[in-house]
Protein backbone atom coordinates (compact mmCIF):
# COMPACT_ATOMS: atom_id res chain seq x y z
CA UNK A 1 0.00 0.00 0.00
CA UNK A 2 1.59 3.36 -0.95
CA UNK A 3 2.06 5.77 2.33
CA UNK A 4 -0.56 8.07 0.23
CA UNK A 5 -3.12 6.19 1.52
CA UNK A 6 -2.08 7.74 5.08
CA UNK A 7 -3.41 11.12 4.09
CA UNK A 8 -6.45 9.97 2.95
CA UNK A 9 -9.51 11.06 5.00
CA UNK A 10 -10.96 9.09 8.23
CA UNK A 11 -15.13 9.02 8.74
CA UNK A 12 -16.51 7.98 11.94
CA UNK A 13 -20.21 7.01 12.87
CA UNK A 14 -20.23 10.05 15.63
CA UNK A 15 -18.65 13.55 14.71
CA UNK A 16 -16.80 15.21 11.90
CA UNK A 17 -14.09 13.04 9.73
CA UNK A 18 -10.22 12.65 10.18
CA UNK A 19 -8.25 14.56 7.51
CA UNK A 20 -5.65 11.69 7.87
CA UNK A 21 -4.62 8.43 9.11
CA UNK A 22 -2.79 9.67 12.03
CA UNK A 23 -3.58 10.17 15.70
CA UNK A 24 -1.15 11.64 18.56
CA UNK A 25 -1.19 9.14 21.01
CA UNK A 26 -2.88 10.01 24.60
CA UNK A 27 0.96 10.95 26.00
CA UNK A 28 1.07 12.20 29.86
CA UNK A 29 4.13 14.59 30.64
CA UNK A 30 3.66 15.80 33.92
CA UNK A 31 3.25 19.49 32.40
CA UNK A 32 0.23 20.32 34.57
CA UNK A 33 -0.35 22.63 38.07
CA UNK A 34 -0.23 20.44 41.26
CA UNK A 35 -3.79 20.90 41.07
CA UNK A 36 -4.42 19.65 37.65
CA UNK A 37 -5.37 22.65 35.34
CA UNK A 38 -3.56 23.07 32.47
CA UNK A 39 -0.29 25.29 32.35
CA UNK A 40 1.29 27.32 29.50
CA UNK A 41 4.08 24.30 28.99
CA UNK A 42 0.90 22.19 28.20
CA UNK A 43 -0.56 24.72 25.59
CA UNK A 44 2.42 25.08 23.80
CA UNK A 45 3.12 21.50 23.66
CA UNK A 46 -0.74 21.22 22.11
CA UNK A 47 0.08 24.25 19.96
CA UNK A 48 2.74 22.41 18.73
CA UNK A 49 1.69 18.74 17.71
CA UNK A 50 -1.96 20.89 16.66
CA UNK A 51 0.11 22.62 13.90
CA UNK A 52 1.99 19.06 12.80
CA UNK A 53 -0.62 17.47 10.42
CA UNK A 54 -2.46 14.83 12.92
CA UNK A 55 -6.07 13.92 12.11
CA UNK A 56 -6.67 13.55 16.03
CA UNK A 57 -4.61 14.76 18.92
CA UNK A 58 -5.26 13.26 22.05
CA UNK A 59 -4.38 15.13 26.01
CA UNK A 60 -2.90 13.44 27.95
CA UNK A 61 -4.21 10.82 30.61
CA UNK A 62 -6.83 13.29 32.73
CA UNK A 63 -7.97 12.51 36.30
CA UNK A 64 -11.49 12.20 36.16
CA UNK A 65 -11.54 12.22 40.23
CA UNK A 66 -8.56 14.31 42.34
CA UNK A 67 -8.64 10.59 44.22
CA UNK A 68 -7.63 8.90 40.67
CA UNK A 69 -4.74 10.58 40.07
CA UNK A 70 -1.79 8.67 39.19
CA UNK A 71 1.39 11.40 38.44
CA UNK A 72 2.57 14.33 39.64
CA UNK A 73 1.55 17.62 37.65
CA UNK A 74 -1.12 15.06 35.88
CA UNK A 75 -3.91 16.90 34.17
CA UNK A 76 -7.12 16.73 35.42
CA UNK A 77 -11.11 17.15 34.66
CA UNK A 78 -12.47 16.55 37.63
CA UNK A 79 -13.87 20.33 38.47
CA UNK A 80 -15.18 23.05 35.90
CA UNK A 81 -12.06 25.11 37.68
CA UNK A 82 -9.96 23.30 35.28
CA UNK A 83 -12.52 24.34 32.05
CA UNK A 84 -10.25 27.11 31.06
CA UNK A 85 -7.22 25.60 30.41
CA UNK A 86 -8.95 22.81 28.45
CA UNK A 87 -10.99 24.95 26.18
CA UNK A 88 -7.68 26.64 25.27
CA UNK A 89 -6.02 23.13 24.34
CA UNK A 90 -8.65 22.06 21.89
CA UNK A 91 -9.41 25.79 20.50
CA UNK A 92 -5.32 24.93 19.62
CA UNK A 93 -6.00 21.93 18.08
CA UNK A 94 -9.09 23.18 16.16
CA UNK A 95 -7.28 25.73 14.92
CA UNK A 96 -4.58 23.30 13.63
CA UNK A 97 -7.34 21.28 11.83
CA UNK A 98 -7.35 18.23 14.02
CA UNK A 99 -10.00 16.52 15.48
CA UNK A 100 -9.73 16.39 19.36
CA UNK A 101 -9.92 13.98 22.32
CA UNK A 102 -9.37 13.94 26.02
CA UNK A 103 -8.15 10.48 27.74
CA UNK A 104 -9.93 10.03 30.11
CA UNK A 105 -8.34 8.38 33.55
CA UNK A 106 -8.66 6.95 36.65
CA UNK A 107 -5.52 4.99 38.40
CA UNK A 108 -7.91 2.85 40.64
CA UNK A 109 -5.52 0.46 42.31
CA UNK A 110 -2.18 2.67 41.63
CA UNK A 111 -3.91 6.15 42.49
CA UNK A 112 -1.02 7.80 44.50
CA UNK A 113 -1.43 9.19 48.10
CA UNK A 114 1.29 11.09 48.81
CA UNK A 115 -1.00 13.24 45.45
CA UNK A 116 -3.84 12.98 47.18
CA UNK A 117 -4.96 9.65 45.78
CA UNK A 118 -6.97 6.75 46.86
CA UNK A 119 -5.91 3.23 46.00
CA UNK A 120 -9.12 2.06 45.04
CA UNK A 121 -8.50 -1.77 43.76
CA UNK A 122 -11.43 -4.09 42.45
CA UNK A 123 -10.36 -6.68 44.54
CA UNK A 124 -9.23 -6.69 48.45
CA UNK A 125 -6.75 -8.91 48.07
CA UNK A 126 -5.03 -6.72 45.48
CA UNK A 127 -3.31 -4.39 48.10
CA UNK A 128 -2.44 -5.29 51.64
CA UNK A 129 -5.04 -3.81 54.18
CA UNK A 130 -7.11 -2.10 51.64
CA UNK A 131 -10.85 -3.37 50.62
CA UNK A 132 -12.15 -3.19 47.10
CA UNK A 133 -14.67 -0.52 45.96
CA UNK A 134 -17.90 -0.94 47.35
CA UNK A 135 -20.79 -1.40 44.35
CA UNK A 136 -21.39 2.38 45.07
CA UNK A 137 -18.55 3.66 45.13
CA UNK A 138 -17.66 2.02 41.69
CA UNK A 139 -20.87 3.51 39.90
CA UNK A 140 -19.65 7.21 41.74
CA UNK A 141 -15.97 6.33 39.12
CA UNK A 142 -18.78 5.39 36.19
CA UNK A 143 -20.69 8.84 36.77
CA UNK A 144 -17.21 10.64 37.36
CA UNK A 145 -15.91 9.33 33.78
CA UNK A 146 -19.40 10.58 32.30
CA UNK A 147 -19.30 14.30 33.96
CA UNK A 148 -15.57 14.02 32.88
CA UNK A 149 -16.64 13.77 29.08
CA UNK A 150 -19.77 15.98 29.29
CA UNK A 151 -16.87 19.00 30.95
CA UNK A 152 -14.25 17.74 27.41
CA UNK A 153 -17.60 18.70 25.57
CA UNK A 154 -18.15 22.06 27.03
CA UNK A 155 -14.50 22.62 26.56
CA UNK A 156 -14.58 22.17 22.78
CA UNK A 157 -13.36 18.89 22.37
CA UNK A 158 -14.70 16.50 19.77
CA UNK A 159 -14.70 13.88 22.05
CA UNK A 160 -13.00 11.76 24.82
CA UNK A 161 -11.08 7.93 24.94
CA UNK A 162 -11.44 6.32 28.18
CA UNK A 163 -8.10 4.72 29.25
CA UNK A 164 -8.75 0.85 29.56
CA UNK A 165 -5.34 -0.13 29.79
CA UNK A 166 -2.01 -0.65 31.29
CA UNK A 167 -3.87 -2.26 34.66
CA UNK A 168 -5.43 1.45 35.32
CA UNK A 169 -8.83 0.74 36.96
CA UNK A 170 -11.04 -0.39 33.34
CA UNK A 171 -7.73 -3.01 32.73
CA UNK A 172 -8.30 -3.63 36.17
CA UNK A 173 -11.67 -4.67 36.48
CA UNK A 174 -11.37 -6.67 33.28
CA UNK A 175 -8.88 -8.87 34.57
CA UNK A 176 -9.78 -11.98 36.32
CA UNK A 177 -6.70 -11.66 38.30
CA UNK A 178 -7.58 -8.40 39.46
CA UNK A 179 -11.08 -8.66 39.78
CA UNK A 180 -12.89 -10.99 42.08
CA UNK A 181 -16.03 -9.08 42.92
CA UNK A 182 -19.43 -10.93 43.63
CA UNK A 183 -21.42 -8.11 42.91
CA UNK A 184 -22.61 -7.25 39.11
CA UNK A 185 -18.78 -5.98 38.62
CA UNK A 186 -17.43 -9.49 39.11
CA UNK A 187 -17.52 -12.98 37.96
CA UNK A 188 -18.20 -13.35 34.09
CA UNK A 189 -16.48 -11.28 31.11
CA UNK A 190 -19.68 -9.46 30.91
CA UNK A 191 -19.74 -8.29 34.43
CA UNK A 192 -15.96 -7.32 34.71
CA UNK A 193 -16.78 -5.08 31.13
CA UNK A 194 -19.90 -3.46 32.75
CA UNK A 195 -18.04 -0.56 34.38
CA UNK A 196 -16.37 0.27 30.57
CA UNK A 197 -20.01 -0.47 28.76
CA UNK A 198 -21.79 1.17 31.04
CA UNK A 199 -18.70 4.66 31.21
CA UNK A 200 -18.86 4.60 27.02
CA UNK A 201 -23.40 4.38 26.81
CA UNK A 202 -23.45 7.00 29.78
CA UNK A 203 -21.04 9.16 27.90
CA UNK A 204 -23.09 9.00 24.45
CA UNK A 205 -26.36 9.73 26.38
CA UNK A 206 -24.75 12.60 27.97
CA UNK A 207 -23.00 14.02 25.25
CA UNK A 208 -25.58 13.27 22.47
CA UNK A 209 -24.90 11.79 18.61
CA UNK A 210 -21.74 14.13 17.49
CA UNK A 211 -19.71 13.48 20.37
CA UNK A 212 -16.93 10.95 19.22
CA UNK A 213 -16.10 8.14 21.96
CA UNK A 214 -12.82 6.04 21.38
CA UNK A 215 -11.36 3.45 23.91
CA UNK A 216 -7.84 2.39 24.51
CA UNK A 217 -7.49 -0.92 25.27
CA UNK A 218 -4.07 -3.41 26.37
CA UNK A 219 -4.13 -6.60 26.02
CA UNK A 220 -1.14 -8.01 28.07
CA UNK A 221 -0.59 -8.16 31.28
CA UNK A 222 -2.29 -7.63 34.76
CA UNK A 223 -3.96 -11.43 34.37
CA UNK A 224 -5.64 -9.72 30.79
CA UNK A 225 -6.99 -13.16 29.08
CA UNK A 226 -6.87 -12.40 25.51
CA UNK A 227 -9.69 -15.06 24.55
CA UNK A 228 -12.32 -12.67 26.90
CA UNK A 229 -10.88 -9.51 25.63
CA UNK A 230 -11.05 -10.39 22.02
CA UNK A 231 -14.71 -12.05 22.54
CA UNK A 232 -15.29 -8.14 24.67
CA UNK A 233 -14.60 -6.02 21.64
CA UNK A 234 -16.30 -8.04 19.26
CA UNK A 235 -19.50 -7.25 21.28
CA UNK A 236 -18.78 -3.72 21.51
CA UNK A 237 -17.64 -3.12 17.58
CA UNK A 238 -20.61 -5.11 17.03
CA UNK A 239 -22.74 -2.95 18.87
CA UNK A 240 -21.29 0.16 17.65
CA UNK A 241 -21.02 1.76 21.00
CA UNK A 242 -17.49 3.45 20.26
CA UNK A 243 -16.03 5.75 16.95
CA UNK A 244 -12.28 4.18 17.24
CA UNK A 245 -10.60 1.38 19.41
CA UNK A 246 -7.01 2.15 20.03
CA UNK A 247 -4.93 -1.09 20.59
CA UNK A 248 -2.18 0.17 23.25
CA UNK A 249 0.55 -2.82 22.05
CA UNK A 250 3.72 -2.16 23.41
CA UNK A 251 4.90 -3.22 20.00
CA UNK A 252 2.59 -3.31 16.92
CA UNK A 253 4.56 -6.68 15.18
CA UNK A 254 4.50 -8.43 17.82
CA UNK A 255 3.26 -12.21 17.86
CA UNK A 256 0.92 -13.91 20.48
CA UNK A 257 3.47 -15.97 22.75
CA UNK A 258 0.30 -18.73 24.01
CA UNK A 259 -3.00 -19.88 24.60
CA UNK A 260 -5.53 -19.87 21.46
CA UNK A 261 -4.21 -17.21 19.34
CA UNK A 262 -0.47 -18.72 19.58
CA UNK A 263 1.64 -17.61 16.56
CA UNK A 264 -0.49 -15.07 15.25
CA UNK A 265 0.03 -11.47 14.93
CA UNK A 266 -1.51 -9.55 18.30
CA UNK A 267 -3.42 -6.93 16.14
CA UNK A 268 -4.39 -9.34 13.63
CA UNK A 269 -6.44 -10.88 16.82
CA UNK A 270 -8.36 -8.02 16.93
CA UNK A 271 -8.21 -6.36 13.26
CA UNK A 272 -10.03 -9.53 11.90
CA UNK A 273 -13.19 -8.65 14.44
CA UNK A 274 -16.41 -7.96 12.05
CA UNK A 275 -15.67 -3.61 13.41
CA UNK A 276 -19.38 -2.47 11.43
CA UNK A 277 -18.66 0.96 11.63
CA UNK A 278 -16.43 1.39 13.67
CA UNK A 279 -12.48 2.29 12.99
CA UNK A 280 -9.64 0.00 14.62
CA UNK A 281 -6.01 1.51 14.72
CA UNK A 282 -2.86 0.70 16.81
CA UNK A 283 0.15 1.72 18.77
CA UNK A 284 3.42 0.09 19.30
CA UNK A 285 6.87 1.50 18.06
CA UNK A 286 5.88 3.18 15.02
CA UNK A 287 8.88 4.92 14.15
CA UNK A 288 8.87 5.18 10.26
CA UNK A 289 6.66 6.16 7.01
CA UNK A 290 6.95 2.46 6.02
CA UNK A 291 5.79 0.77 9.37
CA UNK A 292 2.84 3.73 9.37
CA UNK A 293 1.97 2.45 5.83
CA UNK A 294 2.58 -1.62 6.44
CA UNK A 295 -0.39 -0.78 9.65
CA UNK A 296 -2.64 -0.20 7.33
CA UNK A 297 -2.11 -2.85 4.99
CA UNK A 298 -2.58 -5.26 8.34
CA UNK A 299 -6.02 -4.18 8.58
CA UNK A 300 -5.70 -1.09 10.60
CA UNK A 301 -7.95 1.95 9.42
CA UNK A 302 -5.51 4.84 11.51
CA UNK A 303 -2.05 4.69 13.28
CA UNK A 304 -1.22 6.24 16.67
CA UNK A 305 2.24 7.92 16.97
CA UNK A 306 3.75 8.17 20.71
CA UNK A 307 7.48 8.11 21.06
CA UNK A 308 7.80 9.15 17.19
CA UNK A 309 5.72 11.93 17.69
CA UNK A 310 7.92 12.94 20.91
CA UNK A 311 11.02 13.05 18.71
CA UNK A 312 9.75 14.65 16.04
CA UNK A 313 6.99 16.42 16.25
CA UNK A 314 5.54 17.01 13.01
CA UNK A 315 5.88 12.86 12.12
CA UNK A 316 3.57 13.27 10.01
CA UNK A 317 4.62 16.33 8.02
CA UNK A 318 8.18 14.31 7.47
CA UNK A 319 6.34 11.64 6.39
CA UNK A 320 4.61 13.65 4.01
CA UNK A 321 7.47 14.66 2.52
CA UNK A 322 9.42 11.57 2.46
CA UNK A 323 8.08 8.35 2.41
CA UNK A 324 11.37 6.79 3.49
CA UNK A 325 11.26 9.00 6.51
CA UNK A 326 12.24 6.96 9.89
CA UNK A 327 12.23 8.47 13.54
CA UNK A 328 16.17 9.00 14.82
CA UNK A 329 17.29 6.10 16.87
CA UNK A 330 16.78 5.81 21.16
CA UNK A 331 18.19 7.00 23.14
CA UNK A 332 18.83 10.29 22.39
CA UNK A 333 20.21 13.31 24.52
CA UNK A 334 18.26 15.66 27.01
CA UNK A 335 19.43 18.66 24.38
CA UNK A 336 18.16 16.69 21.50
CA UNK A 337 14.93 17.24 22.79
CA UNK A 338 15.40 20.79 24.13
CA UNK A 339 16.12 21.59 20.50
CA UNK A 340 13.32 20.49 19.52
CA UNK A 341 10.69 22.29 21.98
CA UNK A 342 10.31 19.80 24.51
CA UNK A 343 10.15 21.97 28.18
CA UNK A 344 12.08 20.61 30.92
CA UNK A 345 8.92 19.18 32.77
CA UNK A 346 8.41 16.77 29.80
CA UNK A 347 12.12 15.88 29.29
CA UNK A 348 12.00 14.78 33.27
CA UNK A 349 9.56 13.22 32.62
CA UNK A 350 11.05 11.00 29.65
CA UNK A 351 14.09 10.40 31.38
CA UNK A 352 11.58 7.90 33.88
CA UNK A 353 10.80 6.03 30.40
CA UNK A 354 13.49 3.29 29.48
CA UNK A 355 16.02 3.82 26.87
CA UNK A 356 14.62 6.93 25.44
CA UNK A 357 17.04 9.66 27.29
CA UNK A 358 20.79 8.81 27.41
CA UNK A 359 21.49 8.38 30.41
CA UNK A 360 23.67 10.88 32.12
CA UNK A 361 22.55 13.54 29.52
CA UNK A 362 22.37 17.03 31.33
Amino acid sequence: MSHSHLFEPLTFLHGPPMQNRFMLAPLTNQQSEHDGTATEFDLDWIRQVARSGYGLVHTGAAYVEGCGIAYERQLGIQDDAELWGLTQMASAIREGGGLSSVQLHHAGHRANPRLGGIPSPASGRTLPGISALTTEAVERIRDSFIAAAKRAQLAGFDGVAPHGAFGWILSEFLSPLMNDRKDKYGGSIENRARLTIEIIEGIRRACGPDFQIGWRLSVERYGLLLEELREIVWEILDRELIDYLDLALWDSAQIVGTGTFRGKRMLSVFTEIPRRGVRVGTAGKIMSARRSAELLEEGCDFVLIGRAGILERDFPLLVKANPLHEGPKLPVTAQFLRDGGLSERFINHMRGWESFVRPGSP
